[in-house]
């Protein structure tokens, strides 16, 4: 794929803040807003199911995002969040410092706390993902410890979200990847993978990324073929096209797996 975005233009190219603004608005009539509103109420059931909890979730390509750890602090201890840009992680740490220009997510932890039944407030919210947050790590998917240099635990979930479909160039790569970040996670422990489907590319600012267009069939293969054992795959097809000239999305999907071997 000749337009590949490689990592240099991540690097050097990806404004998070303008992705942020283009793409994680909620209520904003887009593809971004029907993702964000499909993707929080499956990542609160799959959270507070009692189920998927554990002591440590690491998430794999964090960006410069939170909406996706906002469930998952109810269920475990500690997250680690990582991403391979320096300005994604410069951008979320000034959330997670609670500096006064950080972008503001009030409306997504509204929404989220409302999903969980009101039970605390949307301050109490942040906070307590803030708490749980114990390190902000760069990360590479195509090394075969992620994280290196850094070594941890193999912890109990893997999240990632959004995050392969733009690493990778091709199915091969996307199955390296996985299998990579595989390797962080304990026997027993929890995949929860979110993304687009269809997707060959999705405008920041005036900066075009490119994307793997990722299908069900595909995925499925994937992971059972990295030794997981699907508990969950729910998908939702796109409805607005408002933002088709920044993204071309399908869908969105889910899945929820279990590790079962080591492949």
């Amino acid at each position: 794929m000749s337009d590949f975005t490689g990592k240099k233009e991540y690097q050097e190219l990806f404004n998070p803040r303008a992705y942020l603004d283009s793409f994680f608005v909620l209520g904003a009539q887009s593809m971004g807003d029907e993702y964000l509103q499909f993707v929080l109420k499956q990542l609160a059931e799959t959270f507070n199911s009692g189920k998927v909890k554990g002591e440590t979730l690491i998430d794999i390509g964090t960006g410069p995002c939170i909406y996706q750890l906002l469930s998952a602090c109810e269920a475990f201890k500690n997250i680690i969040v990582s991403d391979f840009a320096d300005k994604n992680r410069e951008e979320f740490n000034l959330w997670l410092k609670n500096q006064p220009e950080a972008f503001d997510w009030s409306l997504t932890v509204k929404h989220i706390c409302h999903l969980e039944g009101d039970r605390i407030t949307c301050q109490e919210k942040e906070e307590k993902l803030r708490k749980a947050i114990r390190q902000v790590l760069k990360c590479d998917v195509f090394n075969a410890n992620p994280i290196d240099p850094v070594i941890i635990p193999q912890v109990d979930c893997v999240l990632s979200c959004l995050c392969l479909e733009g690493a990778c160039k091709d199915f091969e790569s996307y199955v390296i990847a996985l299998k990579n970040i595989t390797s962080l996670l304990k026997m027993g422990g929890y995949l929860v993978l979110t993304g687009d489907l269809g997707n060959s590319y999705y405008m920041v600012g005036e900066v075009r990324f490119s994307g793997l267009p990722l299908n069900e069939e595909f995925l499925r293969e994937a992971i059972t073929g990295a030794g997981y054992i699907i508990e969950k795959f729910q998908v939702s097809l796109k409805e607005e096209d408002s933002l088709e000239d920044k993204a071309d999305i399908a869908g969105h999907y889910i899945i929820v797996a279990q590790k079962k071997s080591n492949m």
